[in-house]
């Protein structure tokens, strides 16, 4: 444990180290902030300028701010309005952008390399564009052209993450820095969760300024029974979309645990992925937790054969603890009745799925764009990522993102192939746990939307970065051949 903990601070690593240590201080200083009142202000502006002028300063310390935001404080917004209400979680990815272009710009003899598959996702991106104007026969109103906007800068974050992320360094820092983010979140979630709530509820009220919900359903709670279940929400205001977050990290998380050379010492590991995975069960999301369940399947299959006795194993005590001991029996049962569609939330999602229907017979092949539905009689939104694709962008972005998933996993297995054949188990592991979050998020997207949701930004900024750090992984395998040669 001495020698881990050595590995992880030594010289070399101790830059990264701080900027994830600084990040998480800046969001807790930041809530004390909130918590405390006016008093601490003048302390809590010099703290945000020195963060601000060492984030411009480095790129890692803006990369960390952007996650811990994704992770932790996802819905913060500026306490002021300025024709908009600029999202702090925006600010920090249109620096992050900004910071890389000057750098492309005043860096002599330097080449970004976003990889072959940049120019699919600018066609993804340019085929948004022409919905989003298409849907509005003409100019958006500013509230969908905002929301459109942070949207862009989720997917932007492909973009960042290559340019940033270079070598197996600042791949495993990134990797760190991400579990470190999910963990600190599905703390707060659990210590939330475990408090009384009114406590829970003050505390959080106290966010409004932030743009934060200060009345209404602050809390949630299963079937918005408030004499059931209380459901983890952590700072992310919605259970579901905290549990899909936490489904990602947590497939990561629970993949790096089982490897042979984990991004941080195993301890850490196991540590990490419990408290994401019970955290996740608290938010009582079914999604969320079918989201994980497939992604620990496909590690099984695909690469990790052993998984599937820790998966019985796992089945086995679970079993146990609900017929015996009657631990997670009414999450069992809220499970059957979803199967069953009993319970409202189910059908509610029936409906939803036949009014999707109906939208997308109406407007088949280019969809309605990001604003409301142009017929009275029909209601936009959906919770299923895929109808909620063709709802917006028609049958033919449906297409085009389900083709672009399947470009990107075809290049991931290609790469994954090529790490195994020369017993690279360092990016072997890497890419089947990236492979894992964003197999998650597919899954997860089944039954909820928030990963192609204009207003859960930081959602589509967590798979889209996902999705860049995999890319990242696959460009830094030496080709088979170029590896022959070399010898």
């Amino acid at each position: 444990m001495q020698t881990a903990w050595h590995n992880l601070t030594r010289p070399s690593d101790r830059r990264p180290l701080w900027a994830v240590l600084g990040a998480i201080v800046v969001c807790l200083a930041g809530a004390a902030g909130v918590v405390y009142g006016a008093f601490w202000a003048p302390f809590l502006l010099i703290a945000a300028l020195t963060v601000g002028y060492f984030s411009l300063r480095s790129t890692r310390v803006m990369l960390a701010t952007v996650v811990m935001l994704i992770t932790v404080f996802p819905f913060g917004t500026l306490p002021f309005r300025a024709v908009i209400t600029p999202a702090f979680l925006s600010i920090a990815i249109a620096a992050l952008l900004a910071m890389r272009v000057l750098h492309l710009l005043t860096t002599p003899n330097y080449r970004a390399n976003f990889t072959s598959y940049a120019p699919v996702v600018f066609g993804y991106i340019g085929f948004t564009l022409f919905a989003l104007f298409l849907g509005a026969r003409g100019l958006p109103d500013s509230t969908t052209l905002h929301n459109y906007a942070k949207f862009l800068l989720g997917i932007m974050m492909m973009f960042a993450i290559l340019d940033a992320v270079h070598d197996d360094i600042d791949v495993q820092w990134a990797l760190r820095l991400l579990l470190v983010g999910g963990a600190v979140s599905a703390l707060i979630g659990l210590v939330l969760y475990v408090i009384p709530a009114t406590y829970s509820e003050q505390f959080l009220v106290q966010f409004g300024r932030f743009g934060y919900p200060t009345s209404g359903r602050v809390l949630r709670y299963v079937e918005d029974d408030t004499d059931g279940l209380m459901r983890a929400i952590g700072l992310a205001v919605d259970p579901n979309s905290y549990g899909g977050m936490l489904a990602v990290i947590g497939a990561i998380a629970a993949t790096q645990t089982i490897v042979e050379k984990p991004v941080l010492p195993r301890p850490w590991m196991i540590a990490i992925s419990g408290i994401v995975v019970l955290v996740l069960f608290l938010t009582f999301s079914r999604a969320a937790l079918g989201g994980l369940m497939i992604a620990a399947i496909y590690v099984a299959t695909v690469r990790y054969r052993r998984l599937w006795g820790w998966i019985v194993a796992a089945g086995v005590l679970a079993t146990i603890l609900v017929v015996f001991v009657g631990i997670g029996e009414q999450f069992v049962t809220r499970i059957v009745q979803g199967v069953q569609f009993q319970d409202r939330a189910n059908q509610m999602r029936l409906a939803e799925f036949n009014n999707a229907i109906a939208v997308i017979q109406a407007y088949p092949f280019f969809g309605i764009g990001f604003g409301t539905a142009p017929d009275i009689d029909l209601v936009a939104g959906v919770s299923n990522i895929y109808l909620a694709i063709a709802q917006r962008l028609g049958l033919v972005g449906l297409v085009i993102f389900v083709g672009m998933m399947l470009n990107l996993f075809v290049r991931s297995w290609r790469s994954l192939g090529q790490a195994v054949a020369q017993h690279d188990e360092v990016h072997a592991s890497w890419l089947i746990g990236l492979q894992a979050g964003i197999v998650a998020a597919l899954a997860v997207g089944m039954l909820d939307h928030y990963f192609f949701n204009i207003e859960f930004s930081h959602m589509t900024a967590l798979l889209w970065s996902t999705i860049g750090l995999q890319l990242a992984v696959a460009r830094n395998i030496v080709p088979v051949t170029d590896h022959t040669e070399a010898l």
